[in-house]
């Protein structure tokens, strides 16, 4: 598995997690290092945006949040619509597979994932976050359930 983030500004380099990420690890591997300096580069406006996983909500995370300040995007139950990063993922996913032949071992994969997601265009990410807002109303229009997005 790996980690990335995303803004209109930048975005962080992505964090191979290996074995299970618990919410002490989250913590201690994404949010210190990644999450909260990517925050403050953006200004005191920025919002994390991440999901309902249950390492970004134990108990642990929520208190760091709360201690560093970080403003955190409230996240209604099952919305993949609205989770931006999985259409990152999606892109991610396609330049990779355009590979050939195939990534020979795991050290390959991660160099040409870290490759590929440098080189998604920005203004890819820019039209993601844009989007945030009217995918926010069909959401709605569709009372959580599914939309074009």
């Amino acid at each position: 598995m790996v980690w990335g983030g995303i803004s209109t500004r930048l975005r962080t380099p992505l964090y191979h997690v290996v074995g299970n990420l618990t919410g002490v690890r989250y913590q201690n591997e994404i949010l210190q290092p990644l999450v909260v300096p990517a925050l403050q580069a953006i200004g005191p406006r920025a919002i994390l945006q991440d999901d309902n996983a249950p390492p970004h909500r134990s108990a642990a995370v929520n208190t760091f949040i709360q201690q560093a300040r970080v403003n955190r995007m409230l996240w209604p139950a099952n919305s993949p619509d609205l989770n931006l990063i999985e259409h990152m993922w999606d892109e991610l996913c396609r330049l990779v597979q355009q590979h050939h032949p195939p990534p020979a071992n795991l050290g390959q994969l991660l160099q040409w994932l870290q490759q590929e997601w440098n080189g998604v265009p920005r203004a890819f990410i820019c039209n993601l976050i844009h989007s945030m807002r009217q995918r926010c109303v069909e959401y709605l229009a569709h009372n959580g359930g599914h939309t074009r997005y």
